[in-house]
Order: structure tokens, then sequence, then C-alpha cells
């Protein structure tokens, strides 16, 4: 059987291996979850053992790498002024469907995942208090209860196959909601 890693180009590829890296996490961690083997990831990524450590000195740190991108659009969403609570509430919500590595995160206790869960609670904020100011959501409502809401539906889609993730959401939220408005 052929080798599939890359040739080892020193220093000048650290860039390129980390941006494959992240590429093959999300991958597996979307298909195989949050627990998908680091040996996998390294070897979709054509690199080493070696230089998965060096880049990400642990799971939590790739995943966290994984998902930047995402927390990078939600909050371009978020803090755009035209953006409703229902647009924030579905990009997450396609995040959680489109990865149980997400849903896996939701509920991790990790410090610097719980760093991004407050970092999501903020960036709710804005677009809670618009929906609040515009009589949808009851005034009791704060950014802490949506994420706790989030975190009960990727709870939810944890324990279904992915072709029946996008329904249940859907449903779930439409429960929830009913809940929310005044």
């Amino acid at each position: 059987m052929a080798n599939m890693r890359r040739p080892n180009r020193g220093p000048s590829a650290a860039a390129e291996n980390r941006a494959a890296l992240i590429a093959a996490a999300r991958e597996l961690f979307a298909t195989d979850g949050f627990d998908a083997p680091l040996t996998s990831i390294a070897r979709a990524a054509g690199v080493g053992q070696g230089s998965l450590y060096r880049h990400f000195p642990d799971r939590v740190s790739l995943a966290l790498a994984v998902f930047d991108e995402g927390i990078k659009a939600l909050e371009a969403l978020a803090t755009d002024p035209e953006a409703t609570l229902d647009d924030v509430l579905a990009l997450t919500t396609e995040q959680a469907i489109a990865s149980t590595a997400f849903i896996a995160m939701v509920s991790a206790t990790d410090p610097r995942i719980m760093r991004l869960r407050y970092q999501v609670e903020e960036l709710l904020e804005r677009p809670l208090a618009r929906a609040r100011a515009a009589g949808r959501v009851r005034e009791h409502v704060t950014a802490e209860d949506l994420v706790t809401a989030l975190g009960m539906i990727a709870g939810l889609l944890a324990k279904i196959p992915a072709d029946l993730r996008r329904e249940t959401a859907d449903r779930a939220w439409l429960l929830l909601r009913k809940g929310l408005e005044p």
C-alpha cells in the first residue's frame, strides 16, 4: 500500500498542514463525531501525528479551530443590524445539524469551550434585544436561555440519524418558539 502522506517540506508547509488538518477534522468530526480518532484526522490531512500535535496539542484545540469559521459566521450575522433572532438561531441550528462534533461540544465542560458558550451568549444579546423590542419574545427570556435551548436541541440531534436531524430540529424549534413568544 502506498504511503498517503505528503513529503515533509519542513516549516514552509506549516500553514498548509494546519489548513489540511482543520479541513480533515471538519469532515471527520461531521461524520464520525467529536471522538473521531486523531490518527484518522492526521492521515486524512496527509500529515504525521507530530505535525498534528505541533499545531493542536489536544482534541479541544483542534475542535475550536474547526469551529472558528462557524463562530465567525455567527458573529457576522449576529452583529448585522438587519439579522433577526430567528436568523441567528437558524445558523446555530444548521451548525448542529451539520456536525455531531458541534453537538458534543455544546455539552462539554472544558473552560475553552465554556468561553465559546459565553461568546455565543454574548452574540445572541443584540438580536434577542431587537426581538424583545419588537414584541416577538417574552421579556424574561435571556441569551443563556437560548443557549440552553440550543443545547437541548443539540442533545436531541445527537441521538438520531443524520437524515432526520433537520426535520427534528425544525419541530423542536417550533415547540420552543411557542414558549418564547409573549
